[in-house]
């Protein structure tokens, strides 16, 4: 049985978000605050934490920024904020997906199952290690390095990256990459796949090299 953190101080949403989860066979834990949540979500091996982000103690943003620093677990934020910069902010800091309310609880679950669905897909042994120049990714070992020091990833930025290096000098639009890795059900933002190429860039650009280009009016592609 997959297990979910909700972290909400409304005790009436956490509770209707896991009567809809337990439903559909998860376990879930409530923290109502974002100091218990954090530790809670470091402590315990969550496979997902749904996580809102005006919480009492800290607030969500800083949960996840604490939480991205020792675990990867997939999150999705859940927030009566719907301006482009929170959720900017939040995909930003390394959220997997980002629900404004009032929401579906059914919605909610599909996307809960696809996100644990896909995490749990990418650290399946699967393909060949790949290197390009200075670049090393191993799919099977969940990591990438630059020169040999690895450089730490979020799954979705893992994800992405590996996804346009399996298939180099090929352009692709942000609808495309977004279906592909964040799949079909329409989960976050197409605005998303630019806050993780980016991400993404920045975190390569310790080589000095080029890896992923811009096609203006296209989208991107790996330089092989």
């Amino acid at each position: 049985m997959k297990r979910i953190l909700i972290i909400e101080d409304d005790r009436e949403i956490a509770e209707l978000e896991r009567d809809y989860l337990v439903i559909n066979n998860f376990e879930c834990d409530i923290e109502t605050t974002g100091t218990s949540g954090l530790a809670a979500a470091i402590r315990e091996n969550y496979d997902l934490c749904i996580i809102d982000i005006m919480l009492p103690g800290i607030d969500g943003f800083e949960v996840l920024s604490q939480l991205r620093r020792v675990k990867q677990t997939p999150v999705i934020f859940l927030s009566a904020k719907s301006s482009d910069i929170d959720k900017i902010r939040g995909l930003g800091l390394g959220a997997d997906d980002y629900m404004t309310k009032p929401f579906s609880p059914g919605e909610l679950v599909a996307r809960v199952k696809a996100h644990i669905s896909r995490y749990e897909a990418l650290l399946r042994p699967s393909k060949d290690i790949i290197t390009v120049r200075s670049l090393y990714i191993d799919p099977q070992g969940h990591m990438v390095k630059i020169n040999g020091n690895e450089i730490p990833m979020t799954a979705k930025e893992f994800d992405l990256l590996l996804f346009l290096a399996q298939n180099p000098n090929r352009a692709f639009s942000k609808e495309q990459l977004f279906d592909k890795i964040w799949g079909f059900e329409a989960i976050g933002d197409i605005s998303t796949v630019a806050v993780h190429i980016q991400r993404i860039r920045e975190k390569l650009s310790v080589s000095g090299e080029k890896f992923i280009d811009t096609v203006w009016g296209v989208g991107y592609r790996f330089l092989k």
